[in-house]
């Protein structure tokens, strides 16, 4: 017994070193087919399109994005280098061309651009002469794979083609007055343009166009900036939530109601011994079991509170918050009883129902039990299962719980590891329900079995695996 304690110790020591979450370990990755495309994928960058009417600031706020991102790779992506080079007859009549309209750019270029970049690989990036209003024929800009993608320009959020590649839509709002100015500024100096023309071009064709197709889009914005480059305390918020999410997993990415667990060393040791194959059962229920009740307690801050005041021993009021009382959980059988014992040790008193998939033969029919309360489209619900496999036991649960008038958005789903072929699964088809992990496993292997994992936990749990 001694030295099972010791092996204990040295195994959660060991866990402070160098860690991959099940992501991108080399061992993982090397045992791993080529048919792990989860796998193998390459690193999803974070895409940020950026937009707002001519000259509001959108290069400033990109610039000062990028110098409080100094700690990751960034590029920035100009729509303006993808304008269409004019034709001889349209250089004829350059002042009736309208550089503002969605056919002036090449948008299918454009978005083989940063499809190419997502995935991982360098790209060439035309130069555009504004003076000769043509792109440079010998002469590209080499853009390298990064961390985050900038897209900016007026007219980004116009093509939703362009707007479904990107994980933050801003835009960049500033008054019509000062954007003029900046204009004449900008178009006079760095353009070549008289004064006269560039008025000229901006009643004819740039505030029409502002009317007609930039402001429509500031309704695609996730966040809109006053002020734009003046407005610190927005490009300090947005900088951090860009921080955030730079941490997470890339499923989350994609997913907003995805959440991982912030991972610690401890956390990191007890996933190193529960995956061991060789640890006993003792100790694999209860490294499991500190593992459930870290999940529970995190997805039990995913429900709804409101405010309470309470008066402290010092006669002191004191503001808190009033847990939810419409509460219960449902466990998926067996491996989801599993969990019952955290639930209940963090709400007293809480109901508990129960479902049972299982696998008719080879038709993919599901027979299955269920004993749940009554009043449970009255309830928050919190589902049970420690591992997220395919999705389609978790699938059939959901549905099951939805037939039974419970909300999509009153589900929590609790496990432990996920696969992402799982997460996938369940996200599109329930994206208004939350899922709560503490880990994101690399993939399925050919026999549906989530690697690296750590095996059938119900056998492992209630010690059936003999």
């Amino acid at each position: 017994m001694p030295e099972e304690t010791t092996s204990i110790d040295y195994v959660m020591e060991k866990a402070s070193g160098p860690h991959f979450s099940g992501l991108r370990s080399p061992i993982a990755a090397a045992a791993a087919s080529s048919a792990f495309t989860d796998a193998n994928a390459p690193h999803q960058p974070f895409v940020i399109g950026v937009s707002g009417g001519t000259a509001s600031g959108k290069t400033t706020v990109c610039d000062m994005i990028i110098q409080q991102l100094h700690d990751h790779r960034v590029v920035l992506v100009n729509q303006d280098s993808f304008y269409r080079g004019l034709t001889t007859e349209e250089l004829k009549r350059v002042h009736e061309y309208n550089f503002d309209h969605p056919d002036a750019f090449d948008t299918d270029q454009l978005l083989d651009c940063v499809e190419k970049l997502k995935s991982g690989q360098p790209v060439q990036v035309p130069i555009y002469d504004f003076k000769l209003h043509r792109r440079s024929s010998d002469s590209f800009r080499q853009v390298n794979a990064s961390d985050v993608i900038i897209l900016e320009g007026i007219l980004v959020f116009h093509d939703q083609r362009v707007r479904n590649l990107m994980n933050m839509k801003i835009f960049v709002d500033a008054d019509a007055d000062v954007r003029l100015a900046r204009r004449i500024r900008r178009d006079t100096v760095e353009r070549g343009r008289d004064v006269n023309s560039v008025l000229e071009q901006y009643a004819k064709f740039v505030k029409p166009a502002f009317d007609d197709f930039v402001l429509p889009s500031k309704k695609y914005a996730d966040v809109i900036i006053p002020r734009g480059g003046d407005n610190h305390v927005a490009i300090d918020l947005i900088v951090q939530h860009i921080h955030t999410k730079l941490g997470e997993h890339d499923l989350c990415k994609i997913y907003p109601n995805v959440y991982v667990i912030q991972s610690t060393f401890q956390i990191r040791g007890m996933h190193t011994l529960i995956r061991d194959r060789d640890i006993s059962k003792h100790d694999f229920v209860f490294y499991s079991d500190r593992l459930i009740r870290l999940v529970v307690e995190h997805g039990l801050g995913h429900l709804p509170f409101t405010e309470k005041q309470v008066i402290t021993p010092t006669a002191s009021v004191y503001t808190g918050v009033d847990f939810c009382k419409k509460l219960c959980g449902v466990s998926i059988i067996r491996s989801g009883e599993s969990m019952e014992n955290a639930l209940r040790a963090c709400c007293k008193g809480i109901k508990i129902g129960k479902i049972l998939i299982h696998r008719d033969g080879d038709d993919g029919k599901q027979l299955v039990y269920e004993k749940l309360p009554k009043d449970i489209s009255e309830r928050h619900v919190l589902l049970l299962d420690p591992v997220l496999g395919t999705g389609n036991s978790a699938s059939h649960a959901i549905e099951l719980l939805l037939r039974k008038g419970v909300p999509e958005s009153h589900i929590i789903f609790l496990n432990l590891i996920s696969a992402p072929e799982g997460i996938h699964c369940v996200c599109k088809r329930f994206p208004s329900l939350k899922i709560v992990t503490s880990e994101i496993d690399v993939a399925l292997n050919e026999e549906f079995r989530v690697i690296p994992g750590m095996g059938e936990f119900g056998d492992r749990y209630f010690g059936t695996d003999d």
